[in-house]
């Protein structure tokens, strides 16, 4: 078979997926767009790049999102779904507050540590003060079930007599995320300059149960963690 015969297979094999399964091609395009985007940032990123990569193709990529920012601001929605979805997941209706949160501590640390590529997203959109996010009534809509979760948490820890009053479930929020996030946006920089793997799995363990108990002692009434 001619060299040009197999390229036109290979469109054909492309155009027949896409008619077939367009949902599965627009989540296609924007995992490989994620990879792309926490690679090079929105300004390094190109859409001939991640075309050549998808089982899809320049002209539709521009189909589904419109143009560049528009993939961008999917890939930020969808990496933004996949935590609050994998939240929603977490069993916690029948723990405890302590337990609960702690539970929903260790997910978020554990979940940081497995999609990097949200890290480095949301740390590109931060150089970009916010401008795509602040767009988006989808991430607005999905972080409002974010609180509402630590909310219900916070309040039936209060009920149940285990945490302090007077403390806001949003900066709860904060300080959950700031330490789980710290622990993949300065990773590489604290292993070289201390001369420690911080990536290494018994210091990745021993990390999470620091920033569980931190944010429980933070939470926690005196005397209500069993000590």
């Amino acid at each position: 078979m001619s060299e040009s015969g197999s390229e036109v297979r290979k469109a054909a094999r492309k155009v027949s997926t896409r008619q077939q399964d367009p949902e599965g091609t627009r989540q296609n395009i924007i995992e490989v767009a994620s990879q792309e985007f926490a690679l090079n940032g929105l300004s390094g990123a190109r859409i001939d790049e991640i075309a050549a990569k998808t089982r899809s193709s320049k002209r539709m990529i521009y189909y589904y999102f419109g143009d560049k920012e528009g993939l961008y601001l999917s890939a930020l929605e969808s990496a933004y779904a996949t935590v609050r979805e994998g939240e929603a997941e977490l069993d916690i209706a029948g723990l405890s507050a302590v337990d609960g949160l702690r539970r929903l501590v260790e997910f978020t640390f554990t979940h940081h540590h497995q999609h990097e590529d949200f890290i480095r997203m949301v740390m590109i959109e931060n150089i970009h003060h916010g401008q795509y996010l602040e767009r988006s009534s989808v991430v607005r809509d999905l972080n409002v079930t974010a609180i509402a979760h630590i909310k219900d948490l916070y309040e039936r820890g209060l009920v149940e007599g285990q945490f302090r009053p007077g403390l806001d479930p949003l900066e709860i929020h904060w300080q959950i995320s700031a330490l789980c996030f710290f622990n993949v946006s300065n990773r590489a920089t604290f292993s070289r300059l201390f001369a420690r793997d911080f990536g290494a799995p018994d210091m990745l363990e021993r990390l999470k149960q620091n920033t569980v108990e931190m944010v429980l002692r933070y939470v926690a009434k005196p005397g209500a963690l069993g000590e």
